[in-house]
């Protein structure tokens, strides 16, 4: 059965972003950052002072991840930026410039320095998205017709991969070479939660190989098994739990949203967007950089 937890965590920020997402974790500068994606917005939260800073952009940025000390890959709704330090984008690669009804939504970099990245319709229209995998600026599309794209994460030696279409609630597992982050095998089932209630959403795989991952529109983490048995769910007090991120020893940060929610759903959900802090038993290795 099942264990169950209460919330017995923190809000980290209570700065309520309409589809908040995208978190990840500067283990050298002790730094977390999340997206408002309809709101475009990047948040950064300094954990040790407390201190967040929100960063306007002129795009719907969903996924960031390290470069190096001064640069940052950005993944948006207009392509692939570099961000540095100063908030400057530079546009590096174009995603889907023959969609301009589509943004990007879940991604991570693989441990070989390849970044996986989703994309879908700005109003979720079936099959409207892809995945594709970028390997130092070639860009290869993987999986097509895909409404929702989620849970983006893998192994850490990088021989697995997992992804899921929250509209068929059905983690994919495949292996991939851990020199690249491309499919070395065919994509099997390894969660089905089709016709269940909420959405399998943003995902992380920890050290010991375990996927904790957020249950949309169920107020949830779940931690799974290797073997994809539900170990666990941690409730956090926003339903519309959106991706985890691991922030150091024993601690999970997890965004969430109030997209959608009317005026009535609002009220009745009033932390709904915040990011929140858990304490569960997971212990991850740092976020890859993406290599040029």
């Amino acid at each position: 059965m099942t264990t169950i937890y209460n919330f017995e965590g923190a809000v980290l920020s209570s700065s309520l972003c309409e589809l908040g997402e995208g978190p990840t974790f500067e283990s050298a500068t002790e730094t977390l950052w999340w997206f408002d994606i309809l709101g475009k917005k990047l948040h950064e939260l300094h954990l040790p002072t407390n201190r967040e800073t929100v960063h306007a952009l002129p795009v719907m940025g969903s996924v960031l991840a390290a470069i190096d000390a001064d640069r940052q890959l950005l993944a948006s709704d207009k392509g692939l930026f570099i961000r540095r330090a100063t908030g400057e984008l530079s546009l590096y690669r174009e995603l889907e410039p023959e969609k301009p009804g589509n943004r990007s939504n879940d991604g991570r970099v693989h441990p070989s320095g390849s970044l996986w990245i989703g994309t879908m319709g700005r109003k979720a229209e079936e099959g409207a998205g892809a995945i594709y995998h970028v390997h130092q600026g070639t860009v290869t599309k993987l999986f097509d017709k895909v409404s929702i794209p989620n849970s983006i994460c893998f192994s850490p030696d990088g021989t697995i991969g997992y992804y899921v279409d929250t509209r068929v609630n059905r983690m994919m597992r495949l292996p991939l070479d851990p020199q690249t982050g491309l499919p070395a095998g065919e994509a099997q089932v390894f969660i089905d939660e089709s016709g269940k209630p909420g959405g399998i959403d943003g995902s992380i795989c920890a050290r010991d190989g375990t996927i904790w991952n957020a249950r949309w529109n169920q107020g949830a983490v779940d931690h799974y098994a290797t073997d994809g048995i539900h170990l666990s769910r941690h409730l956090l007090p926003a339903r519309r739990t959106t991706c985890p991120a691991f922030i150091g020893s024993g601690r999970l940060a997890v965004t969430s949203s109030w997209e959608g929610l009317d005026e009535t759903a609002r009220a009745a959900d009033p932390q709904a967007g915040g990011l929140f802090e858990i304490a569960v038993q997971i212990e991850c290795d740092p976020e890859p950089a993406y290599r040029l």
